[in-house]
């Protein structure tokens, strides 16, 4: 019987097209020059800031450096704070001294108000205030004018800020009506003509007009990074990884849209933002994280400044050198400028001091690190019981199945549909005893139905956004006319957190978590098919000052953070919730998973997932992933094959397809494919426990899951700009198949003196070096770092449930010094207990003197793990021992053992020791 035959209605044949849904098309969206604040800044020249640092109002208030800044044509004061962050951050803050109205400040991105030292005024002159960090090692420079900073580590020039004079501040007016006419900041006259032109109080788009009712209020800063030729971050974009020179009217928008099959190697915003910028040299590493919601527009030029420097051989003889440094310029549409520069001075400095402002990734329920299979749609409850149950007939591990927007009645959220999913509850009985978990789609739109009890609910209550005229805000989406909730208001949070109780939402049990998707938010008859700028908030906000922030909202405090709160509220409090979002922000790694939304079934979408998804990773989100096969299109079997072999190597690891495609569940392409995909998704279940460990200190340490390798190895040049292979970890190197058809990819083996063993036949390569490596069908090339020790789980069940008593092996790979270091986190996988009751094991596992021993890398931990370590491969043991006893609280007790002399490798079996106890094993 072949694989179709064996699961009937499970085909590949394309189903119906969908109708009116077109791929990307760039007129539905602003080019830089069409965008009104954007051309505005643009006026300004550089080197002729017109700002006055008035330096005789500098006063010290809690710690805090407070001046004003003087527009020396308008006279509008501006008020600067410098804030000595603990941590080695500076925090800048600029606003309005006397505004018209309070500005937007972006609330709840921070996790705390960040704890603050007390700066040193080590000089005060006419000119220059310098300020000295609690730190020690950094200082701040201010000039009064032009009005300029600089920033220095160690002495050392490390930012200057508005050295290029592009500081921008459009302070809140009167309307034109209301006042006599005059010059703003960028000498654009306020008369109609103009303000047509540069979209002052109105800007078209197309058919839409976008009211500024509260006039222009938009902002930029430039910085000059000293020294730095390298920049990554500012996701989400199909872009490459190090961040290229934004040349003339371009640069990387930050602005939330939904961008249907994207364009790669395009810096138009997608689905979320992240306004942190980081950049690296060998010697040190820093970040700038501007912190604004409003739309973002950033540009990047690299250039060499020539600096004076003395002759070694004549002190009274000076020659020029060129530096190489990066000229960055933010702008925003509204809000203030709210920067903190990262002072590093290493990578892993930079992410700590980031997770010090926005937090951690959460630690994810172990099931979420397994495999999910997605479509949109499963048709109904035969579709998903026959798709379940071929997993089980090719014996392949999954752990969680998705149902879209079909599923639904109508596209009510919260609904089932009565026809196609009659049964839910034994739907998902039925899941329940093959121990996997369903997640179903929740989008932000509410369908405009009286008798629908959640829009009805909403209504009543005033808990929609509204538009101008302060009506409820209606636009078209999927259920068509649709309303959306305002999840910038508390109580609306709150009362959409309960939805998620047992009691309201009709037919779901507690295997059932949350897909949010279309939060950007997505509408489709609106500018750019997103909400309109001029909508209006709780409190009174427009939706440009918050745009960005809206999916942080929906998808944290409402959808995220209320799906969160009301998955964790839904179980007492015990359990932890698992949600994805499409659209996110600073800040979004709290409370769930990201995905790179609607890419394309092409070879260079599979490519241009791995650069994508190191952005998200060096910007916080750790738990990223993109869907495998490409969601536009059919792959042809190669291409999905290799995206199954990437993706069994990204965080997360959802297969997924769009209506219309061809049905591509992994046993649908001939028993050779299903082979392939099989063993991926099974080396995928194996790794489990190293990934369960990456994403504990993910959570607890900031540390990266996917790491791209200037990371890793931050001085290696080699690295900085490499996208194609990346590491897991600190032990792991992937380098995934990226292109059709190939025999051969070249590998960079990174690390002077480092030792690469093959993952799967233990041979040993040298670093640094370069090497084209023989590739096939069969797997990816991945390499263990010599010092690494991984554990693995020796089997694999049909999902993560049912590797709970499976043992484990260790696969310790020596360094050139023989030595090896490794642990192990385990916790019950599903619970909240790890964080309260400190129900958890972590050991740490040793190799040195030839002797491998486990001990408690956590004495807090006291969770009882009853589970066997049943095998140890030692690679690069140089010589074959004569004998190898184990010890432990049993006695000591010789072990069977094998070596093979041309691997080095020694392989122990039938050990029978408790993972999480304390042991030794001496080899002799």
């Amino acid at each position: 019987m072949t694989s179709q035959e064996s699961a009937p209605n499970l085909t590949v044949q394309a189903e119906e097209p969908l109708e009116g849904l077109l791929l990307e098309d760039k007129s539905k969206f602003k080019t830089c020059s069409q965008i009104g604040f954007y051309r505005r800044q643009k006026l300004l020249h550089p080197d002729q800031s017109p700002y006055l640092a008035q330096l005789d109002t500098l006063k010290m208030e809690n710690g805090i450096a407070t001046l004003n800044i003087l527009h020396q044509r308008t006279k509008v004061p501006l008020q600067l704070q410098v804030i000595a962050v603990e941590g080695n951050i500076v925090r800048l803050k600029i606003k309005e001294l006397s505004p018209l109205k309070p500005r937007y400040e972006v609330p709840d991105v921070l996790v705390k108000e960040p704890t603050t030292g007390r700066f040193n005024i080590l000089l005060q002159e006419t000119e220059t205030v310098v300020l000295e960090h609690p730190s020690g090692t950094s200082k701040v420079h201010i000039h009064s004018q032009p009005f300029s900073i600089m920033v220095t580590q160690e002495d050392e020039a490390l930012f200057g800020i508005n050295s290029q004079g592009f500081l921008y501040f459009e302070h809140l007016r009167l309307p034109p009506e209301k006042r006599e006419p005059a010059e703003t900041d960028t000498k654009v006259q306020s008369d109609k003509s103009e303000q047509d032109v540069f979209g002052l109080w109105k800007e078209k788009f197309g058919d839409f007009v976008d009211v500024k009712a509260h006039g222009p209020s938009s902002v930029g800063l430039d910085f000059t990074l000293y020294g730095f030729e390298n920049v990554y971050g500012l996701p989400e974009h199909a872009d490459i990884h190090c961040l290229k020179d934004t040349g003339e009217n371009e640069a990387y928008r930050l602005y939330n849209l939904d961008v249907f099959g994207y364009r790669v190697f395009d810096k138009m915003g997608t689905y979320g933002s992240v306004p942190l910028l980081l950049a690296h040299k060998p010697s040190y590493t820093c970040g700038i994280f501007w912190l604004n919601a409003s739309e973002t527009l950033v540009e990047i030029n690299s250039k060499a400044a020539l600096q004076s420097q003395l002759q070694s051989n004549s002190p009274d003889i000076r020659k020029q050198k060129a530096v190489p440094k990066m000229d960055i310029r933010w702008m925003s549409e509204s809000g203030i400028v709210d920067v903190f520069l990262l002072l590093g001075p290493m990578p892993q400095n930079v992410f700590n001091q980031y997770a010090q402002l926005t937090g951690t990734q959460i630690l994810p329920p172990l099931f979420s690190l397994g495999y999910h299979q997605c479509r949109w749609n499963y048709e109904d409850e035969a579709d998903v019981e026959a798709v379940d149950s071929g997993f089980d007939e090719h014996n392949i591990p999954y752990d969680v199945i998705w149902l879209d927007i079909e599923h639904t009645d109508g596209k009510r959220y919260f609904t089932w549909d009565p026809d196609r999913f009659p049964g839910p509850v034994k739907m998902q009985k039925k899941l329940r005893e093959k121990r996997r978990k369903l997640v179903v789609i929740s989008d932000p739109h509410i369908k405009v139905d009286p008798n629908y009890t959640l829009y009805a609910e909403a209504k009543e209550r005033g808990y929609f956004v509204k538009d101008r005229e302060i009506q409820n805000f209606e636009g078209s989406c999927w259920p068509g006319v649709s309303s959306y909730i305002d999840f910038t208001n508390p109580a609306a949070r709150e009362w959409y957190s309960s939805q998620f109780s047992l009691e309201k939402y009709k037919n779901a049990t507690d295997i059932l978590f949350v897909w949010n998707d279309m939060n950007e938010p997505s509408v489709f008859d609106a500018p750019e098919m997103t909400m309109p700028k001029d909508a209006v908030h709780h409190q009174g906000w427009e939706h440009r000052d918050l745009h960005n922030l809206y999916g942080f909202y929906q998808m944290l405090y409402s959808q995220q953070m209320s799906t969160s709160d009301g998955l964790i509220q839904r179980s007492g409090g015990k359990e932890r919730p698992f949600v994805l979002t499409r659209s996110f922000f600073a800040g979004s790694q709290r409370y769930g998973a990201v995905w790179t939304g609607d890419n394309k079934a092409e070879w260079e979408y599979l490519k241009i997932s791995v650069p994508m998804l190191l952005s998200l990773s060096v910007t916080g989100i750790a738990f990223c992933g993109a869907d495998v096969g490409g969601f536009v299109g059919d792959p042809d079997p190669e291409l999905l094959v290799r995206w199954y072999q990437a993706g069994s190597f990204q965080p997360f690891f959802r297969g997924h397809a769009m209506q219309g495609t061809k049905r591509r569940e992994p046993w649908l392409f001939g028993e050779e494919n299903t082979l392939l995909i099989r063993k991926a998704i099974k080396e995928r279940y194996t790794l489990l426990p190293y990934w369960y460990l990456l994403f504990y200190r993910a959570y607890r340490k900031a540390e990266l899951v996917m790491r791209p390798l200037w990371v890793e190895f931050s001085k290696y040049q080699d690295a900085f700009a490499l996208e194609s292979q990346y590491m897991l970890g600190n032990a792991l190197l992937v380098a995934p198949v990226l292109d059709s058809g190939v025999k051969s990819i070249d590998v960079l083996f990174p690390g002077a003196g480092e030792y690469w063993y093959d993952f799967r036949t233990y041979m040993l390569v040298k670093g640094p070096h370069r090497q084209k490596m023989a590739v096939t069908l069969e797997e990816i090339p991945v390499f263990q770092r010599g010092g690494s020790i991984i554990p693995m789980r020796t089997a694999v069940g049909k999902s993560t449930a049912w590797m709970g008593s499976s043992p484990y092996e260790l696969h310790v790979a020596l360094d050139r010094k023989g030595l090896a270091v490794g642990e192990l986190y385990v916790d019950d996988g599903y619970s909240l207990q790890y964080l309260h009751e400190h129900m958890y094991s972590h050991r740490r596992f040793t190799f040195s003197r030839n002797v491998l021993s486990s001990s408690s890398a956590d004495k807090e931990g006291r969770y009882a793990v009853d589970c066997i370590l049943e095998k140890v491969y030692i690679i690069g043991l140089k010589k074959s021992p004569s004998k190898v006893t184990a010890h432990c609280s049993g006695g000591k007790k010789p072990m069977e053992f094998t070596y093979n002399n041309q691997l080095c490798l020694l392989s122990l079996e039938n050990l029978s020791l408790q993972v999480c106890a304390d042991w030794e094993i001496h080899i002799v």
